[in-house]
C-alpha cells in the first residue's frame, strides 16, 4: 500500500509536465520554423476547444517561455480553461507567417482531440495583425476572432466582408501611440454592414495595452466557447 502511495506520489510531476508540450514547426520551402507551446487540458478524453494565440512583437526570439507573458497562456497561471491553447513564437526580426500558421494549427489538430467546430484565433499587436490575416485567408476555420489593437493590412480592409459569418470582438485603446485606434474602428465599420455578430469596444482610457484587461477577464473565454462553426 504505502508503495504504490510512494510511486503515485513520484509521478505527480510528471503528470503535471504532460499538460504542457513545446515543440518546433517548419514549412519548406519557405524554412520558417516556429517554436511552439501546447497546454492541454485535464481532460482529453472528450473533443475539446482549440484557442490559438498570437503573442506581440515583444515576444519573438527562441526562449519559449515568453509566449506566455500574456493571453490566455497568462491567465491560466491562476484559472482554468477547458480548452486546447497553442501558442506559436515568431523568429526575432520577423513577422507572422499566415501559411506556417496555417499548416502548424492543421498540425495540431491531427496531433490532439479537438473539436474543429470551435476553433478560436485571437492576437494583440502584431498577433492582431496576425490574427486579422489569418482569419481573412481561412475563415472557414475558425469559429470566433478576437483581434486586439492590430494592424489591418489593404486587402483585409477592403474584403471585409470575407468574414460576415464570422463572430468577432474587436479591442483597442484610444489612446493607442503604437497602431492607431483607427484601423479598429475602420474594419469595424466594414464589417458591420454584412455581419451582425462583428463587435467592438475602445477602452477610453488605454494606450497600446488593450490586451491585459480583455485576456485577464473571464469573459472573454466564456464569449468565445458559445461560439461554434455550423
Amino acid at each position: 500500500m504505502y508503495k504504490k502511495i510512494f510511486l503515485s506520489l513520484l509521478l505527480i510531476p510528471f503528470l503535471m509536465k504532460a499538460q504542457e508540450v513545446t515543440g518546433n514547426f517548419s514549412v519548406s520551402p519557405t524554412k520558417i520554423s516556429y517554436n511552439y507551446l501546447v497546454n492541454i487540458p485535464e481532460n482529453t478524453s472528450d473533443k475539446k476547444p482549440l484557442i490559438i494565440f498570437l503573442h506581440g512583437a515583444g515576444e519573438r526570439g527562441t526562449d519559449i517561455q515568453k509566449v506566455k507573458v500574456h493571453g490566455p497562456l497568462k491567465y491560466i497561471k491562476n484559472n482554468t480553461l477547458d480548452a486546447y491553447i497553442l501558442a506559436p513564437q515568431c523568429p526575432e526580426n520577423m513577422m507572422w507567417d499566415t501559411d506556417v500558421l496555417y499548416k502548424l494549427i492543421q498540425e495540431t489538430i491531427k496531433k490532439y482531440n479537438i473539436d474543429t467546430t470551435k476553433i478560436h484565433l485571437t492576437g494583440l499587436s502584431m498577433g492582431g495583425w496576425g490574427t486579422w490575416n489569418l482569419a481573412f485567408e481561412h475563415p472557414e476555420m475558425f469559429a470566433s476572432v478576437v483581434p486586439i489593437c492590430g494592424f489591418v493590412d489593404r486587402i483585409p480592409m477592403l474584403d471585409a466582408c470575407k468574414l460576415k459569418d464570422t463572430p468577432i470582438q474587436i479591442y483597442h485603446g484610444l489612446l493607442d501611440d503604437v497602431v492607431d485606434v483607427f484601423y479598429a474602428t475602420e474594419i469595424y465599420k466594414r464589417l458591420k454592414r454584412c455581419n451582425a455578430n462583428a463587435n467592438l469596444t475602445i477602452f477610453a482610457d488605454a494606450n497600446h495595452d488593450s490586451w491585459s484587461r480583455v485576456y485577464d477577464n473571464p469573459e472573454v473565454y466564456t464569449w468565445m466557447f458559445q461560439q461554434q462553426k455550423k
